[in-house]
Order: structure tokens, then sequence, then C-alpha cells
């Protein structure tokens, strides 16, 4: 005899904001997010999208208009969870009007991220195994160093709070990094290549090396002149060298160096970044787990890449919403040997701390596989309650 299906009772989209907020910064988790759905038995899944938050709970929330131009909680109401697939579907199509490569797709991120939630509870078990099973024995993160925006600071500043930060990450047991240089024109390129230089000697050879140079050039020959200087670096990869959308540059920089290009941290959909592998020919793509369409499109994704020989790495600077999502996504996927995690002892995020719990445990640079239903991360009601901006 089958179980009772337990369909969606309720959809809440509750956006949530850490003061102060700093515009001239570029920290993504000051605001989330959160949708919330409650099956009949009263279980509930969580997800959130990294996008403007009052925006999305709007398209989330909006009464119907037409058959292509509907709310998402109204799309959902009495469907039953279990059939995420079919539900990404009815909601891509029944929200065409809201930007199919924008936010349209964010607030549908956060619902399919809640949904794999909410079946795991239902069913019991780690949400990883909704996408396919087990594909490695633990979880590898690598360490963002951000010190933050320039904000007057000279290069010498801005090194030693880098320093500070990656001396951190190796007391924390973290063995691969990510070293942010958005130093904007604080520096030359040739004074850059001085402060790679200067990352890979603070952590030795050992520690995998990423680095995001944060769109910094506008002529991918200048940054294959950066590029080719750093290569005794041992980079994993390269993000953020040329303006997002300048495929074309993508493609004539990643033709010529030893590094491996990555990009599309912006993209959104299995379409965008087919475009990213097939006209960029990057190598590693970035897309947002909380952006792209969910879990189920950042499946699609990595199979996608995995038929162009890249690798999938995806983006993640958010709450611990998206931190338990990356971990389940990265379990179950072959071809995704890092994910992003913002540490929260090395930047201070109000909602990344204290948002949900618990907070995994990183031993020698891994994470167990998660064991929990679902996310097996809980909402803290009393975060909730006081970031609540609606």
């Amino acid at each position: 005899m089958s179980a009772q299906v337990s369909r969606i009772a309720e959809i809440e989209a509750i956006p949530l904001r850490a003061a102060p907020v700093d515009p001239s910064d570029l920290d993504g988790s000051v605001e989330t997010i959160v949708v919330r759905i409650t099956d009949e038995d009263g279980r509930q899944g969580i997800g959130e999208a990294d996008a403007p938050s009052r925006i999305v709970r709007e398209l989330v929330l909006m009464d119907d208009l037409f058959d292509w131009s509907r709310g998402l909680r109204n799309a959902l109401l009495g469907a039953d969870p279990f059939e995420i697939p079919a539900l990404h579907r009815t909601l891509y199509e029944a929200t065409i009007y809201h930007g199919r490569r924008g936010l349209g797709i964010h607030a549908l991120s956060a619902v399919d991220i809640a949904l794999h939630d909410l079946v795991g509870r239902q069913l019991g078990r780690p949400a990883y195994q909704l996408l396919g099973g087990a594909r490695r024995e633990a979880i590898t993160p690598y360490a963002t160093i951000w010190p933050g925006g320039v904000k007057g600071r000279t290069i010498d500043q801005m090194m030693e709070a880098i320093a500070a930060q990656l001396r951190r990450s190796l007391e924390l047991g973290y063995r691969a990094v990510k070293m942010e240089v958005v130093f904007g024109d604080l520096v030359s390129d040739r004074e850059l290549v001085e402060c790679v230089h200067e990352g890979r000697r603070l952590i030795g050879e050992d520690i995998v090396l990423a680095v995001d140079f944060g769109y910094r050039w506008r002529d991918w020959r200048a940054a294959l002149w950066t590029l080719d200087r750093v290569e005794d670096c041992d980079i994993f990869f390269a993000e953020a060298t040329l303006q997002h959308d300048d495929l074309a540059g993508h493609a004539k920089l990643a033709e010529r160096v030893k590094t491996r290009v990555a990009g599309a941290e912006f993209a959104a959909t299995v379409h965008e970044c087919r475009e990213w592998l097939e006209r960029g020919r990057v190598d590693v793509l970035q897309p947002d787990v909380n952006r792209c369409g969910g879990l189920t499109e950042l499946r699609r994704i990595a199979d996608q890449a995995a038929l162009h020989g890249a690798l999938v790495v995806p983006h993640g600077w958010k709450t611990g919403i998206t931190a338990a999502a990356e971990r389940h996504f990265q379990a179950a996927t072959e071809n995704a040997p890092f994910v992003e995690f913002l540490v929260p002892e090395l930047y201070a995020s109000p909602l990344r701390a204290e948002l949900v719990r618990p907070e995994p445990d990183v031993r020698d640079g891994t994470i167990h596989l998660p064991t929990e239903p679902g996310l097996g991360v809980e909402l803290v009601e009393e975060a909730v309650t006081k970031y609540r901006v609606d």
C-alpha cells in the first residue's frame, strides 16, 4: 500500500536584511529571501535566492495575471512536492513573463531548494539522495578569502588583511582557498602579479589556490599577460577575469592559458551555461544554486558540463541555506571537486552566522556527507524575527 501524499499547504517568502548595509561594498550576504514551504502534515522545507529580496517576494506571492505570469505560490499550492522535476517545469512555464534568465529564475531557485529540503524530510533522507546519491565520500569546501572593499586602504593594508585570513583558514583546517584580489586601480597588473605570488607563498605549495580577479579586464590580452606571469603559482582556476558577458574574450583567453578559466557566476539556466561552454570555452562553470534555477537546474548544468569536459564549482556567498544546498550538490556530483564556503570565522556576516543551525565541522579540509533529512539545517526563528524586513 503506497504512503499517503502530503501536499503543499502553504508557501512563505520572508525577506531578511542585516544592518548596517554598505552600498559601497560587495557583500551579497547582507540580505536574503527565504522561501518556506509547508506540507499538510506541518513539515517544512527552506530555500533562498541571491537576488533583491523584496522583488523576489513579490514574484513568489503575486496574484496570477494569466497562464504565463503566475505567482509561484499559487502554482504550487495543493501539489505533491515529490514530483520536483515536473514542478520545476510547471513553474518555469508559468513564470515566462518574470524573466527567462533573470529574477524569475532566481525566485524559482529558492522554491526548488525548498522542495528538495521538504521532500527529503518527508522521506527521511538527505537531499543528495534525491539528486542520484553519493558520488564521493566527503565534501571539500574552499574558503573564500575576502578582505572587503578597498575603502581607502593601501595595498599593503589589503594584503595584511588577506594574509591574516589565509593564516586563519589554515588554522581552521581548510586545504583549499580562493584569494580575492579585487583591488581595482589600487594596483597595476605588474603589482597584481606580485600580490598573487605573495598569496601562494603565504599558504605554501600543498594548499589548493584559486584566484578571483573581480572582472578586472576588458582586454583579454591584458588578462593573458597577467595569467602567464602567475602560472608558476599553480592556480586551480582564475575567476572573473573579463567582463561577465564577454564570451568571445573568454574563449580567446581560455585557448591560450594553462590555468583553468572560470566563469558564469551570474548565469541562469542550463541554456545560458551551455553558451559559456560552447562560446566562452571556459573550463569551470560557477553558477549559484540560489540563482541558476535551484538544485534541479544545477544538476542539469553539471551533466552538460561533463559532456564538455568541464568542471562545476558553484559560487556561494549567502547564508547557511545555500552552503547546505551546495554540500548536497557536491555529494551527488562527480565533476564538482569543490564548493565555495563563506566561512563565518573569516568574514563577519550576521545572516551567514546566525540564520541556520547546525554549522558543519571542517576536519582536514573536508566535511562529512550530510546524514540528516533534507538539507540538514534548521532555521533559527530568533534570527528570522531579528532580521525580517517586511
